[in-house]
């Protein structure tokens, strides 16, 4: 049987704080993107999803890459980079231009889109992604393509999607630390939402609630873009520290009976159910007894936590104007989404339908990296084939080479005279 051929290698990171993970892929002339190596370490040098060490961090990032190119058999000199915390803000701002009746052209587009950029202030936030939404002729919007269209004014909604400039800097010198160069950074929510979301869910409406290490990201989608976006200091190590508080253990403890007994819900047996707690090696604990718990006493702990998490996740959503919508599905994402029954139990406190995130199923995906701890390395991927990731390209070589009234082609030429 013939092989497609890999006409084009896309590698990508993901620096969370509880794991560096990394993945390379091979595009084929059909266009379908097959796994080729992926490698996985423990943080180091990452708090609350921003580095704090980046000698630490630059060791792990190594380490992982070098799995991922072992496994693939090749080296990569280019990588695109997640960014799940850093300050992440969003907005849409609307913008038009006078056409006095005449038709719509390409140049007009391009002439609407950096007057958007160009008289938007961004307060000193670094600029990720900027999206355009469905164009308006005249006022009336929903136009997907105004090209070739008559009108006196071509207006459409602008979405920036910015992060604080300081962790944008700090994460591509750790990249760079390894030496690799960062062809992108990219606002996790925004790749997680292309490997976890159906193309009509992103279109009608649906929340994206992706529960990380230490960071939850509540983000919005509608109309096949993502409109908001908010991030609470919360995740699932908080929940592994208010187990091993509450029971005197070392976290190593608390996240093996988090991860093996621990649930969102509750049965009548969990009060006869007693734990075993796996041996510490810490000498300081050796002869000492290990608690009784049972997998009540576990549950009410978790859930305690899951009570604060959904609340904060209930009051991001209404700040957006989610929770206003009716019918609106959430759907749950991350390492934390892993967590027996989190999606009744959040669809039960948020009185809306949830379901969980799964990676999308690429071939040559590991099964180790087929749960939903790996949406968001999937997703910055899948990012690098995208539209979005053209759009995004294209709207660099504008601010960096001349702006509005360039045809692509000029910019690209500027841009290889100004490198080579």
């Amino acid at each position: 049987m013939n092989t497609a051929r890999v006409e084009k290698i896309i590698s990508a990171i993901d620096i969370g704080s509880s794991k560096v993970c990394t993945m390379i892929a091979g595009q084929t002339e059909t266009g379908e993107l097959i796994v080729l190596g992926s490698g996985q370490r423990e943080s180091k040098g990452v708090k609350r999803g921003y580095i704090s060490d980046i000698e630490k961090c630059e060791l792990t990032v190594r380490n992982a890459i070098e799995q991922a190119e072992r496994l693939a058999s090749l080296n990569i000199d280019q990588i695109i980079v997640g960014l799940s915390a850093g300050g992440l803000d969003s907005c849409l701002r609307p913008v038009e231009i006078e056409l006095g009746g005449n038709r719509v052209e390409e140049h007009d587009i391009e002439e609407l889109l950096y007057a958007g950029r160009s008289n938007f202030d961004v307060n000193g936030k670094t600029v990720l992604h900027i999206q355009p939404t469905l164009y308006s002729l005249d006022g009336a919007g929903g136009v997907p393509n105004p090209v070739g269209l008559h009108a006196d004014l071509l207006g459409v909604d602008i979405h920036f999607l910015m992060a604080d400039p300081s962790p944008v800097r700090n994460l591509e010198s750790t990249i760079r630390a390894a030496h690799l160069e960062p062809s992108a950074i990219v606002a996790t929510p925004l790749a997680t939402g292309l490997s976890c979301l159906t193309d009509e869910e992103r279109d009608l409406g649906v929340a994206l609630v992706e529960i990380g290490a230490s960071v939850t990201n509540v983000s919005v989608f509608i109309g096949g873009i993502l409109v908001g976006l908010n991030t609470i200091a919360i995740g699932g190590n908080d929940i592994t520290d208010e187990i091993a508080s509450a029971f005197g253990l070392r976290r190593t403890q608390a996240e093996r009976l988090k991860c093996f007994h621990g649930s969102a819900l509750s049965s009548p047996r969990d009060n006869q159910d007693i734990l075993e707690i796996e041996d510490s090696d810490d000498i300081s604990t050796k002869n000492q007894s290990s608690p009784r718990i049972t997998k009540a006493q576990l549950n009410a702990i978790i859930c305690q936590k899951l009570d604060e998490l959904i609340a904060e996740i209930g009051s991001a959503l209404k700040e957006m104007g989610f929770a206003s919508s009716r019918g609106g599905q959430v759907v749950i994402t991350g390492g934390s989404a892993e967590l027996t029954g989190i999606a009744d139990y959040a669809q039960s406190a948020l009185g809306r339908m949830v379901r969980i995130g799964m990676p999308a199923p690429l071939s040559g995906l590991p099964d180790a990296h087929r749960g939903a701890a790996f949406t968001s390395l999937v997703g910055l991927i899948q990012y690098a084939t995208s539209e979005q990731y053209k759009q995004n390209m294209i709207h660099r070589l504008d601010d960096e080479y001349g702006g509005a009234g360039q045809s692509l082609l000029q910019r690209i030429i500027n841009a290889f005279k100004d490198n080579f």
